[in-house]
């Protein structure tokens, strides 16, 4: 039997063969979906780094029990401004960063 060389892939390949090529529809929603989810984990870790419940994150935050825990799930349907009263009631930084398309950064 003769040795076959397996071409590999990067991830970024695989990305634009199964999902879409960057910049399509497809692969926005797939980053979009991608970046709430890990939102979702980091809130839930530092949650649990502060030693709360949701019980006791919804209680500082103003909401139930339930909407931290589908916030912790991914935060894809969540407010801007409840994430921004999510990390600091657990006195958490937190950044954005925002990318504009080259045309929209001109000054005419």
């Amino acid at each position: 039997m003769a040795n076959k060389k397996m071409k590999s892939y990067s991830l970024a390949e695989m990305k634009d063969k199964y999902i879409g090529k960057v910049g399509t529809e497809e692969r926005d929603l797939y980053e979009y979906e991608l970046r709430m989810d890990v939102l979702g984990k980091m809130i839930k870790a530092a949650r649990k780094e502060r030693k709360l419940t949701q019980a006791q994150l919804g209680e500082l935050v103003g909401v139930q029990r339930a909407q931290i825990s589908k916030l912790e799930s991914s935060a894809n349907s969540a407010t801007i401004d409840t994430i921004l009263k999510v990390f600091k009631a657990l006195n958490a930084d937190i950044s954005f960063n925002v990318k504009l398309e080259e045309e929209y950064l001109r000054i005419a």
